[in-house]
């Protein structure tokens, strides 16, 4: 048989209907499960939306601030052999020097096509200190990102008040099933003498 039958039909918002059987503890638990239900959407929206937002403020500073510099390379990069494990189109580490903004000279590793050339240009980004970074984020990237990033967020900080409703809430239901069992032992052996 199934549970339906033992629990009778489904009936929507049913601890806030006027119902003489309705115990204090039914309101109360009405009450918690409104409660978490709105702390859980409150916290998952504006926590998802500070996350997004703080991520996607983060990386356009970063391509406002991050540069295009034209390197050198410093020596010859190495080529591919038709047996090495470089394959088409993959890129090679060659040391490379660029000039900032100051006139300060900088070195540093980046890939760059097998078999480059001393003096063959390259571009790369750097930061306002003249640090070699990654090509920064373009807009599309930076709010696919921050989407990501913000909805995970938003949904760890909305299990925090869910699993406390549900704990409270099944809290709640231990105590009302010790109320029921003490009833029943209470009342209980009374309905064997009277039949």
């Amino acid at each position: 048989m199934p549970l339906k039958a033992f629990r009778g039909p489904k009936t929507w918002l049913w601890r806030w209907r006027r119902n003489p059987l309705k115990r204090r503890a039914d309101v109360l638990e009405a009450w918690v499960v409104l409660g978490a239900w709105l702390l859980t959407v409150a916290a998952g929206v504006l926590a998802g939306l500070a996350a997004a937002g703080s991520v996607e403020d983060g990386l356009a500073q970063e391509r406002a601030a991050w540069r295009p510099a034209v390197a050198r390379v410093v020596a010859p990069a190495p080529a591919s052999r038709p047996h090495s494990n470089v394959s088409a189109g993959e890129r090679v580490w060659a040391k490379v020097r660029w000039t900032v903004a100051d006139g300060t000279a900088h070195t540093g590793q980046v890939r760059v096509e097998p078999g480059s050339k001393a003096g063959t240009p390259v571009t790369v980004w750097t930061d306002p200190q003249g640090r070699l970074v990654t090509r920064p984020t373009s807009v599309s990237e930076a709010t696919f990102r921050g989407a990501l990033i913000g909805t995970l967020v938003g949904v760890s900080a909305a299990a925090v008040p869910f699993v406390g409703g549900l704990a409270l809430r099944g809290r709640l239901e231990r105590r009302r099933m010790d109320a029921w069992d003490t009833e029943w032992s209470r009342l209980g052996p009374q309905w064997g003498r009277m039949v």
